[in-house]
């Protein structure tokens, strides 16, 4: 166990080393998250005097996108951590160690968690400096939120780099975009009651819509819904071992065809 420990640790370090040595890196976690926080904080500044539902709860839109960045930038950060090992053709000299496929998952888990945290955390400052809107005034749910959608995005990313290591490089455009086609079933900006019934059924498959549904909660009624976040937690649970399990699929698949030395840039 020891051993599997100083694996995963020096493959976070690694990532490390790459985020220390490029700044540009790191400023791409903050700069998408930052430029829609500025302008959905700039509509909900004009919709506050016009919309009695917002005013009610002024950050709900703000709590939404941040919320959701969550789930973006944690696909896209284990995404890229993955796809930094295939960048720079390190995938075969990872696998020629005593490294197994389960403690390479470990270690892009935790860099993508630390990369998500170094975005996040200082745009959501900075919604409390432009727009006097603190997303922690959530609470203790907001950890919850936090780890929930944390899990499923994993559980995305995950699956999507054990696509593209089985298929190549063609596949990289679904690692950026397969989390955007929930957003419109998540219920970020309005409720799942609003969409029709058969995507209703959609919905309340995705751990997203009971963490968004009870935000609203805490927002306009200032109710915690535990209830809602149980069934989120379970369902982040069974993704994320669903993710692991297609991840260690397709390595086997790549590992078999003797395509893990071929792929990179």
């Amino acid at each position: 166990m020891s051993a599997s420990l100083g694996r995963i640790y020096a493959l976070v370090l690694r990532h490390i080393y790459i985020w220390r040595s490029s700044v540009m890196r790191l400023v791409d976690s903050i700069y998408w998250p930052a430029v829609q926080m500025v302008m959905w904080g700039f509509l909900t500044q004009f919709l506050l005097p016009q919309t009695s539902y917002v005013a009610q709860a002024a950050g709900v839109l703000l709590s939404g996108l941040l919320l959701w960045e969550v789930v973006v930038r944690g696909n896209l950060s284990l995404s890229i951590a993955f796809l930094e090992e295939m960048w720079s053709r390190n995938l075969g000299h990872l696998f020629v160690s005593p490294i197994r496929s389960w403690e390479l998952a470990t270690g892009i888990i935790i860099a993508a968690l630390l990369r998500t945290l170094l975005g996040m955390v200082p745009v959501s400052l900075l919604a409390w400096a432009f727009f006097g809107y603190s997303v922690y005034s959530l609470g203790l749910p907001l950890i919850a939120f936090f780890a929930i959608l944390q899990m499923f995005s994993w559980s995305i990313g995950l699956a999507m780099s054990g696509l593209v290591m089985r298929v190549g490089q063609s596949a990289e455009s679904f690692a950026w975009a397969a989390v955007f086609i929930l957003m419109p079933v998540s219920g970020v900006y309005y409720p799942v009651s609003v969409l029709p019934d058969w995507l209703q059924v959609i919905a309340w498959a995705l751990p997203t819509s009971y963490v968004f549904e009870g935000m609203r909660a805490i927002l306009t009624d200032n109710v915690v819904h535990w209830d809602l976040l149980a069934i989120a937690f379970g369902l982040s649970v069974v993704y994320l071992v669903a993710g692991f399990q297609v991840f260690q699929w397709f390595f086997r698949l790549s590992r078999r065809a003797g395509s893990l030395l071929g792929q990179g840039e």
